[in-house]
């Protein structure tokens, strides 16, 4: 049967679809709307299985804070000009609205969520379907303290959550704003030494024994030795202990205590795409 111009661009509007994708799909439906829906949703879910061993290394990150929790979500794709694309970036938005008023703990939780009829799981099948690219929630992750800073970085690819704990009722939002900052910039690798996994302390031993002894050092030395590197592994490596970029006076530690008496932080999070 005959499509006219007008009900492609019709459903064109209720799908977002191209209009070659939906002059197809109506055509094979016979005219019928909603069986030309399901032939572009299945179209985009053969994109999505096409795809699906594609590299996600562009895309958007976004945070929300809801009281004392923080949230951030990294919805990638595979270019750049995707990344940047309007409805691309809302979907992320939406997601993480969702994924925060229903208080969801994974990625799991929040491709389950209802959506317009669907799931979130299913709409960003037929996002991909419509723009083409392999799209995916890379990261989800929460904080709490009793106050939460979020942090993203100018070009949208790096985000940090802070959590504070001890404000005393303090305004901690610019302290907060400085400690993420030097998280993007410096990226720690545990909140204090405590929190190394112990993988890492036990690599870092061994690597400071195999450096002083390449260094002729005597062998009854060389734990004391790499135990020194090791601490200074942890002054270079775990946030409360770095020197504070914008002073190198202080330490993170001593900065939040210089902000407000005990101000320290709870936990933080940091996501970089690509």
């Amino acid at each position: 049967m005959a499509i006219t111009a007008k009900e492609v661009n019709e459903l064109r509007k209720m799908t977002g679809a191209g209009m070659m994708d939906c002059k197809k799909a109506l055509t094979e439906a016979e005219g019928d709307f909603e069986k030309a829906i399901d032939i572009l949703r299945k179209k985009g879910q053969k994109v999505s299985a096409s795809r699906a061993d594609r590299e996600t290394k562009e895309g958007t990150i976004v945070t929300r804070v809801n009281g004392t929790t923080g949230y951030l979500l990294s919805l990638t794709c595979e270019t750049d000009f995707v990344a940047k694309n309007e409805e691309f970036v809302a979907f992320a938005n939406t997601a993480i609205a969702l994924a925060t008023e229903n208080q969801a703990k994974t990625v799991e939780d929040i491709l389950a969520l209802p959506l317009d009829g669907n799931t979130v799981g299913e709409k960003i099948i037929e996002l991909t379907g419509k723009i083409g690219e392999k799209i995916e929630i890379s990261h989800y992750e929460q904080v709490e303290g009793e106050a939460v800073v979020p942090y993203i970085h100018s070009n949208g690819k790096l985000g940090v959550l802070v959590a504070l704990k001890n404000t005393s009722g303090t305004d901690v939002e610019e302290a907060g704003k400085d400690v993420a900052m030097q998280i993007a910039a410096m990226n720690p690798v545990a909140l204090d030494k405590d929190g190394v996994d112990a993988s890492v302390v036990e690599r870092e031993i061994e690597v400071g024994k195999d450096q002083a002894r390449q260094e002729g050092k005597p062998e009854e030395m060389l734990e004391k030795i790499a135990i020194g590197k090791l601490n200074k592994f942890y002054k270079e490596n775990t946030l409360l202990s770095q020197t504070f970029v914008k002073d190198n006076s202080k330490s993170i530690a001593q900065y939040l205590d210089s902000v407000s008496k005990g101000l320290t932080v709870a936990a933080f999070k940091r996501v970089a795409i690509g």
